[in-house]
């Protein structure tokens, strides 16, 4: 040998070592096939084993958050994005569903099982979904795909439980607006009842006479509603309009994705605690709002025994965060990846709850209102069918000398006025009992609680107009952040899917959803939304989170799952979300829907009717085609997961076309395309092409500073990706 081969060596050695510098450093001024070169990504089979959610991450880990940001929408900011969680996740259903359950299920003793099953439900759960989406960058198709391509249809799953939801949400959002649009008035439309006027007398309108002011412009004057769901009576042109004005606004709000619907979350997600605060300061200075609290937050410890108040308190958890509908992890695919998601979903989590109990207080503090009002002029009344009975039936010795009955009677004082009548006549002379207990036990929810009983306690306030626009604008608001959420478990997975302009199918997607959504907003469109309420997202959803948990926790693996927290956050998280994942949270889900089943079978379908004759509310049973429609509702919903599982299982769709994928890396970042073949040759590895995918290859990267990881043939990554080539010279590299 020469003795100047070293040297020589040496020297080519150099060349090599700049050249491949110099070609890592100066990317951006290479030809677009350097910018935009292929690799292949190996696994080990089509359920997911053999890979980890590190596969489809950084190229580079240097600087690999701002290179990420150029190829893949990013949050302005870290509140941009948990006012978007929050806005998702606190909805509607905080206000006027969580109270109802609240006073129907124990008073304050009903936080107890809430709080436990938040806990080992719903955080654990929350944060799963907020790992994989922050992991994976995808939405909910692209990461239950990549996890296990068998159980890819659980993405599919989402989207339409998402559209199907998305479709009668937003008819509520719009008779928000409705009421909202009537509110600018003094006094309020549905003040008192209408009166008729002929050639010689002036009546009040039969059906609100039997029923009430606000009951009967809800269902009347807003909805027209007719008799029964068979009769849909033509569409309510005002509704059609409000349905419209809100596709729009959601349609404006989503159409650039997250840098348009971000800086809209904002005004829609801090609102409503604007709204709620004030609305609480406001009642508790009037009459009775004590009362309503205090019978709110009275513990009834007894009935936690029973099991349905724990089936009851699991629901709400589980549809409180938006589990399964695709939007957390929609939104959280727009994260860093060293994002802290494990702090995010135990502040969002608490968020939701904290929500939930200000709205309860502020719900029963207007109640209490409203109930003493109520019980006021119940006493008014009866005081009057007394004095009418005085010195005939009624001796004027049995009333007592304080009770003065010309003037305001006091409750108490009625009651033992009453009380005494009673107990020496032995005769109840149809005499009320007038108690406020008896008006706050008379528990409504839904469109019940916000556009019947409420609106009824806001003509009792002073500046009764001002109230109404507050409290219909602060739902319009709590309902579009829940739609923003709902939208973008849809559009964000089916394009990233499929790599179609989010403009062009976000208008697409609202129009398509308006078209079909009147079908809502028909006479009979009140009872549709209530048939998709019970059974298009329930027991569907239910489904899907069951198989989200399987497919992190036993598919993919706990073990394999927590490396990747760990790599991603930078600690471990605690053990206790092991054991929940494992084992605690599939239970206590199969178990939920389980009872969900059996009530659905114990419960023949139905729903409530207005009857317009009775001018009162009557439970029917659904049509024939009803049922169909019903049971459709839930196959639809869930027939994506076997659909796909057997189309993967039996090879009709390749099993690998999930795993062994085409990567393009542009500015550092790897974007999944659809894979192309290319020539075999060893110019492939100049331009990161790598041959065919053999079983057990993998992807290994370069960690941030240090030594980096070995690869599985006890090589080292060069900065970018490559593929393990087995027998490789190390002199070909």
């Amino acid at each position: 040998m020469p003795k100047n081969s070293k040297a020589v060596k040496r020297e080519l050695d150099d060349d090599v070592t700049e050249s491949v510098r110099d070609l890592l450093s100066n990317e951006d001024t290479c030809d677009d096939s350097f910018k935009k070169s292929s690799l292949i990504v190996g696994g080990a089979g089509g359920d997911g084993e053999g890979k980890d959610l590190n596969g489809d991450m950084d190229v580079e880990d240097g600087g690999s958050d701002a290179e990420d940001d150029a190829a893949r929408p990013a949050w302005n900011s870290k509140l941009q994005y948990i006012l978007a969680q929050v806005g998702f996740s606190v909805g509607l259903g905080n206000v006027w569903r969580f109270p109802y359950l609240c006073q129907k299920n124990g008073g304050g003793a009903y936080l107890v099982p809430y709080l436990i099953l938040l806990i080992v439900i719903g955080i654990p759960l929350f944060f799963l979904e907020l790992s994989v989406g922050q992991r994976i960058r995808r939405g909910s198709i692209g990461v239950w795909n990549y996890i296990s391509p068998r159980l890819g249809g659980i993405g599919f799953a989402s989207c339409v439980v998402c559209f199907f939801v998305a479709l009668y949400y937003n008819v509520i959002i719009g008779w928000s607006l409705f009421y909202f649009s009537q509110s600018f008035q003094q006094p309020l439309p549905w003040h008192e009842c209408p009166l008729v006027k002929n050639k010689t007398t002036t009546y009040v309108v039969p059906e609100c006479e039997k029923s009430s002011a606000t009951t009967y412009y809800w269902y009347r004057e807003a909805l027209n509603i007719s008799d029964s769901i068979s009769e849909s009576g033509g569409l309510n042109w005002r509704m059609t309009i409000c349905l419209l004005a809100a596709w729009s606004m959601v349609c404006l709000a989503m159409i650039k994705g997250i840098q348009s619907s971000g800086k809209v979350m904002y005004f829609s997600s801090l609102f409503p605690y604007v709204v709620l605060i004030c609305f609480l300061v406001r009642a508790l200075l009037l009459k009775g709002s004590v009362d309503g609290i205090r019978h709110m937050f009275t513990p009834k410890l007894e009935i936690m025994l029973e099991a349905k108040v724990w089936r009851e308190a699991a629901t709400q958890v589980f549809f409180a965060l938006g589990l399964g509908f695709g939007g957390v992890i929609a939104f959280s695919s727009y994260n860093k990846r060293d994002n802290n998601c494990h702090f995010d979903a135990v502040l969002v989590s608490f968020i939701n709850f904290f929500t939930s109990v200000l709205a309860t207080l502020v719900v029963f503090a207007v109640l209490g209102f409203k109930a003493n009002i109520m019980n006021g002029k119940c006493v008014a009344l009866n005081t009057k069918k007394i004095v009418g009975l005085l010195g005939n039936e009624i001796s004027r010795d049995l009333i007592p000398h304080h009770i003065n009955l010309s003037a305001t009677v006091s409750a108490e004082d009625y009651q033992q006025m009453t009380e005494i009548i009673r107990g020496v006549t032995e005769k109840d002379y149809h005499l009320g009992s007038c108690s406020i207990e008896e008006e706050l036990n008379k528990a409504v929810q839904g469109t019940g609680l916000a556009f019947i009983a409420f609106t009824e306690a806001m003509t009792h306030f002073p500046a009764s107009p001002f109230w109404s626009v507050m409290f219909f604008l602060m739902l319009v608001n709590l309902g579009l952040g829940s739609m923003f959420g709902t939208i973008e478990g849809i559009i964000t997975p089916l394009v990233d899917t499929f790599k179609v302009r989010k403009e062009f199918l976000t208008v697409g997607v609202c129009l398509l959803a308006f078209f079909i959504g009147l079908l809502f907003v028909q006479r009979s469109g009140n009872y549709w939304v209530a048939m998709f309420d019970d059974y298009s997202a329930t027991l569907p959803l239910l489904i899907v989170v069951i198989l989200e948990n399987v497919a992190v926790a036993w598919v993919y693996g706990t073990d394999k799952f927590f490396e990747d927290l760990k790599d991603m956050l930078g600690f471990t998280p605690f053990r206790f979300y092991y054991y929940m994942w494992k084992y605690v949270t599939p239970l206590l889900l199969i178990l939920l829907l389980g009872s969900s089943v059996i009530q659905l079978g114990m419960t023949p379908p139905s729903y409530s009717a207005w009857i317009k004759d009775l001018a009162n509310e009557k439970s029917l049973s659904y049509p024939p085609w009803g049922l169909v429609v019903c049971i459709s509702l839930v196959v639809m919903a869930i027939m994506p997961v076997p659909v796909v599982f057997f189309l993967r299982y039996f090879n009709i769709i390749d099993e690998n076309a999930g795993v062994v994928s085409t990567i393009s890396y542009k500015k550092g970042c790897i974007i999944q395309e659809i894979a192309r073949p290319e020539e075999e040759d060893d110019a492939s590895l100049i331009h990161a092409k790598s041959p065919s995918p053999m079983p057990g290859n993998s992807i290994y990267r370069k960690q941030n500073g240090g030594v980096p990881d070995s690869a599985p043939n006890g090589r080292y990554g060069i900065g970018y990706l490559m593929a393990d080539m087995p027998d490789m010279p190390e002199s070909d590299l």
